[in-house]
């Protein structure tokens, strides 16, 4: 999956109008114009499409912290300038205070399903011998359920 998708899944699963996206990257201490929101959003083949880069991501998924949690007190964490779909399902996980039963329960909504140990083994440091990278079916199939949840079918 491109960042670009899964801004888009985002901005439609939680309805997110262009000036809502706007706060969201400010929760991060990121300005961003409303063109380059629209650019990002924008299909692949249209000439004003932007590739939105794991920074510009980091960033938004920050703010989409945030944005449901609370912005907490002094320095907010620096934008991961390389993201991996762990990265996106952790920051997700937060910013929508899921337990691991939820996000099962979540990937189950699609007909996914993975064990406990398995979902376990995506939030591990890269260096531990339990460590699995999310693939993109796993986030994809998550970012599917999450529009179940959120939105209904």
């Amino acid at each position: 999956m491109t960042n670009n998708d899964i801004l888009r899944n985002l901005r439609y699963t939680f309805d997110l109008g262009d000036a809502q996206m706007m706060a969201i990257f400010a929760q991060a201490d990121q300005t961003v114009s409303r063109s380059e929101v629209s650019n990002w959003l924008k299909k692949d083949d249209d000439p004003d499409f932007q590739e939105m880069n794991d920074r510009e991501l980091a960033i938004f998924l920050n703010g989409f912290i945030n944005e449901k949690r609370g912005k907490k007190e002094g320095v907010q964490p620096e934008a991961e300038e390389r993201l991996t779909n762990n990265n996106i399902l952790r920051k997700l996980k937060i910013a929508l205070n899921l337990k691991d039963e939820d996000m099962l329960s979540i990937l189950e909504s699609v007909d996914r399903r993975i064990s406990k140990h398995e979902l376990s083994a995506f939030f591990r440091k890269p260096g531990q011998p339990q460590y699995r990278p999310a693939l993109d079916q796993i986030l994809r199939n998550f970012l599917h359920g999450l529009q179940i949840k959120y939105r209904g079918n």
